[in-house]
C-alpha cells in the first residue's frame, strides 16, 4: 500500500521472520555465533533464550538457510506441546522415522538405530526445538536420556533449545541438575538498546531501497521507548507509522505519527515490562519531555 509512495521495493517491517534480512546487533551476532557453535561442534545441548519477538526464530531461519545438509541431518520441532504428543514422538516425526508403535521404548530404539545409521554414513544428527519453554519436566527427562546416546566417544544427537526466559527457570530446578550439566553453550538474547534500535530501523529501510531518514530522530526515540528494543514490536510500530504517514500524505514519519499509532496499538505496540523503571528508556522519556514537552508515559496511561 505505502511501498510505492515511499519508494520502497518491499515492505520493510514484516512480522514474518525473514532469513535474508537479518540485522546483526552485538547481541544478535553473539547469539548467532552460539547457534553456529551448537550446530558445527560436537556438543550436547545449546540453549538460546530471549523475550517474545526478540529475533530468535529469525536467527534460526538464517542459520538453517546456510546449513550444509550433506554433513548434517537436521530435525526441527517447532512447537512441542504435551497435548499433541511426547517430545520423543515430536523428534521421531521431525526426522520422518517410520514406526510401527507409539510405545516409548520402541520409539527410543527406532531413534537410536537412526542415529547410529546416520553416524555410519558420516553425518551428524541435530534436533532443534523451538518454543522449548513448552516442554514438560517429563520431556526434559526424555531429553536427558537422548543426549546420553553415544558411540565411540561420539555424541550421536546434538540438541539446540530455543525458547523464552521461562526455559532457563526449568533448568534451575534441582531435579534437572543432570540435564543442566549437559548444556555446553547458552546465551540470552537481550533487547536492542537505543542506538541499535535506530540502526535496526535504518537497516530495514535501506534493505528495501528506502531512505534511512524516513523516520525522524524523535520518532525513533519514541519507537525505542515503547518497544523496549524488541524487534517484533519495533516492526509493528514502524509499519503502522508508515501506513499512517501515507494516509496523511507525509513523506517523513515524525513523533506525532508514532504517538498516534501507539495510542491505537496499546496491546501489541507497547512492551510494558520496564516502562517507568528501565534507566535507558527513562532517559529517552526525559529527553523527549524536554525536547517536545510530551511525556511518553502519559500516552499509554
Amino acid at each position: 500500500m505505502y511501498t510505492e509512495y515511499f519508494g520502497l521495493d518491499d515492505k520493510p517491517f514484516s512480522l514474518i521472520p525473514d532469513a535474508d534480512s537479518v540485522y546483526f546487533s552485538s547481541v544478535h551476532r553473539e547469539a548467532y555465533n552460539m547457534l553456529e557453535f551448537g550446530l558445527l561442534e560436537q556438543v550436547g545441548i545449546t540453549v538460546i533464550t530471549g523475550e517474545v519477538g526478540a529475533g530468535k526464530t529469525t536467527l534460526l531461519r538464517h542459520l538453517l538457510s546456510r546449513t550444509n545438509y550433506d554433513e548434517i541431518t537436521l530435525g526441527l520441532v517447532s512447537t512441542p506441546h504435551r497435548a499433541y504428543g511426547t517430545l520423543l514422538q515430536w523428534i521421531i516425526n521431525a526426522f520422518r522415522i517410520d514406526t510401527d508403535s507409539n510405545e516409548e521404548f520402541a520409539l527410543l530404539q527406532k531413534l537410536q538405530d537412526f542415529l547410529v545409521d546416520q553416524s555410519a554414513e558420516g553425518k551428524r544428527t541435530l534436533v532443534i526445538v523451538d518454543e522449548a519453554q513448552n516442554m514438560t519436566k517429563d520431556d526434559l527427562e526424555s531429553l536427558r536420556l537422548l543426549v546420553n546416546i553415544n558411540a565411540d566417544k561420539m555424541q550421536l544427537l546434538q540438541v539446540i533449545l530455543i525458547g523464552q526466559p521461562e526455559l532457563l527457570e526449568m533448568f534451575f530446578d534441582p531435579a534437572m541438575s543432570q540435564l543442566a550439566q549437559r548444556v555446553s553453550a547458552e546465551y540470552r538474547l537481550d533487547p536492542l538498546n537505543l542506538l541499535e534500535t535506530m540502526s535496526y530501523v535504518r537497516f530495514r529501510l535501506e534493505h528495501v531501497g528506502g531512505s534511512e531518514n524516513l523516520f525522524d530522530t524523535s520518532a525513533l526515540m519514541a519507537i525505542y521507548y515503547y518497544s523496549g528494543g524488541i524487534p517484533r514490536i519495533i516492526n509493528t510500530l514502524c509499519d503502522g507509522s508508515l501506513v499512517a504517514a501515507y494516509g496523511q500524505g507525509r513523506k517523513q514519519v515524525p513523533l506525532d505519527i508514532v504517538l498516534s499509532v501507539v495510542k491505537a496499538k496499546q496491546i501489541g505496540g507497547v512492551h510494558r515490562r520496564g516502562i517507568g523503571s528501565d534507566p535507558e528508556r527513562e532517559s529517552v522519556r526525559e529527553e523527549l519531555k524536554v525536547k517536545s514537552s510530551i511525556d511518553l508515559l502519559d500516552i499509554i496511561g
